[in-house]
């Protein structure tokens, strides 16, 4: 099930690599895991993500398919 671009969504961290600056999240409503970049992160100072956080997002369709976007750590 994909969610509509523009709509807020809710999902756990799956992993992030602070060095690479990326990772996955998997949402909450189901569905293949979302690519997560630090760039994406909303915030100042180091961005970064940890496994098993809780964060919103909104998805986008990136170069690679399905995206979170305007992540917001919980």
């Amino acid at each position: 099930m994909q969610g509509n671009d523009g709509m807020e969504e809710t999902g756990i961290v799956k992993w992030f690599n602070s060095e690479k600056g990326y990772g996955f999240i998997t949402p909450d409503a189901g569905g293949k895991d979302l690519f997560a970049h630090f760039s994406e992160i909303q915030g100042s100072g180091f961005r970064s993500l940890e496994e098993n956080q809780r964060v919103s997002y909104v998805v986008a369709n990136g170069p690679k398919g399905p995206q979170a976007t305007k992540i917001q750590p919980q």
